[in-house]
Formats: structure tokens, sequence, C-alpha cells
């Protein structure tokens, strides 16, 4: 298979990944804050996304180095996306943070 194809292909698979992660991510986020049990929520999400992200990495990167680096640029794509997707901007977390430092 051409070389440029299979980066692309680990890209496009990279940013699949950041989709469910992040994604992942927003959706527990939303539904943790209203739950009864938030720390369930937190900690089976975070085990099921991390799994998904590093048997992903794995197989996508089966050793090399090139297709490795492409996947974490798809991911990190997928990342912005997912910022803008959500409406997430960096105003809102840098208010949010200073939010929090003053609660305390």
């Amino acid at each position: 298979m051409n070389e440029f194809l299979t980066l692309a292909l680990a890209s496009v698979a990279g940013i699949l990944i950041g989709l469910i992660f992040f994604g992942g991510l927003w959706w527990t986020v939303r539904k943790g804050i209203s739950s009864k049990q938030p720390a369930l929520w937190f900690f089976v999400s975070l085990l099921l996304r991390m799994g998904i992200t590093l048997l992903g990495f794995y197989f996508i990167g089966r050793g090399d180095w090139q297709r490795l680096v492409a996947c974490l640029l798809g991911f990190v794509i997928a990342r912005f996306v997912v910022m803008f997707l959500t409406g997430s901007s960096i105003e809102d977390q840098t208010r949010v943070k200073q939010e929090a430092g003053h609660a305390s």
C-alpha cells in the first residue's frame, strides 16, 4: 500500500479515536453532573475511553512511529473538532478556571 495512503488512513483513524474519546468525555461530563453517582460515571467512562484509545493506538501503530504520529495528529485534530461542535472555547475555559479559583 502506498505510504501516503497508509499515513492518511492512520490520521483518519486517529480522528475517529479522538472523536470517541473527547465526545465521550463531553457526554460523561453532561451526564455526570446531574447524576446521583458522578464518580461512577467518570470512572467507568475513563476506563472505557482510555481502553478504546490505547487499543486503537496499539493496533494502528503496529510499531511504526510514523503511523503513531499520524494517528496522534488526527487525535489532536479531533479535540478541536469536538471543542468546536460543543461550543467550548478558550475564553469559556479561562472563565471557568477563574470562577473555580474564586470558589476555593
